[in-house]
Order: structure tokens, then sequence, then C-alpha cells
């Protein structure tokens, strides 16, 4: 295994563990809930915006290391973004575990570049992604959960 995978896998590793932002917003302006039906995975997102700006934002639910470890790094990733930053955000996060074109420039993602690796394994791709399409959901006011199926 290369020393980046191994550092990857420790980021996965260690944002499951250690999840930031897991929480429930009492003050929340949005939310959303998600479930994959393959792996079981369940989340809540939960959004504080002010002029389009995520102010703050977290998550609870269970799931398997990679559904954990990227909503947590998505809730870090995304505090302070606008809904399009966060749109750009996620097409791009999109783009890099389905490896989709074009392929986005690893070193420029920092820690969303963790799950590059997920690209290899098309069954995980929704636990990578179920976060980012919950919210997507929560951004976009919809009330019924996401699934990824």
């Amino acid at each position: 295994m290369s020393e980046l995978s191994e550092l990857y896998q420790e980021v996965i590793l260690d944002h499951n563990k250690t999840p930031r932002n897991y929480r429930r917003l009492a003050d929340a302006t949005c939310s959303a809930e998600g479930y994959n039906p393959l792996c079981g995975d369940q989340i809540t997102v939960y959004v504080t915006l002010d002029d389009g700006v995520i102010r703050d934002v977290g998550f609870q639910g269970s799931g398997c290391a990679i559904s954990t470890a990227s909503a947590s790094i998505m809730t870090t990733t995304v505090k302070g973004k606008t809904r399009e930053e966060t749109g750009r955000l996620f097409d791009t996060f999109h783009r890099v575990v389905t490896g989709g074109d074009p392929l986005p420039d690893l070193d420029s993602l920092g820690r969303l570049a963790a799950f590059a690796g997920v690209r290899e394994f098309p069954a995980r791709v929704k636990c990578a992604t179920l976060a980012w399409h919950t919210l997507r959901a929560a951004l976009d006011g919809r009330i019924e959960p996401v699934k990824t199926e």
C-alpha cells in the first residue's frame, strides 16, 4: 500500500472514530434525513443558514466507516461556504468517488481526497455520498428522506 493510500486510510479511520460536528443543531434552519438501504447507513443533517451561507452544520446517525467519515469531513469542509460553493464541492466530490470527468486535482481537495479510492468499490460510492445527497436535500428544502438506491 502506498504512503498516500495509508494516509487517506488514516484520515477516514480518524473521522470515523472521532466524527467532527456529530450533533443536532437546536437552531437549524433546515435539515434532511438520508438512508442507504444497501448497508443500513442512516443520517440526519442539520444546517444553520444565514444569508445563504452555512454558518453551522451537524449530523447524527449511524453508518459504516466511509459513511461516517464522509459526513464528518463534509461538515468541516462546507462551514462558511455558500449554497453555490457547496454545490460545486458536491459535484467535485462526486467526480472524485465515481471517477467522473474531469477528475479533480486531488492535491487541491484536502481531506476530501481521502475518498478517491472509493471509486474502486462501486458499492461503497453510496456510502461516501449519502451525507452529501442529504445535505443537498436539506439546502433544497426537500421533506422526503433521501435514499441512495
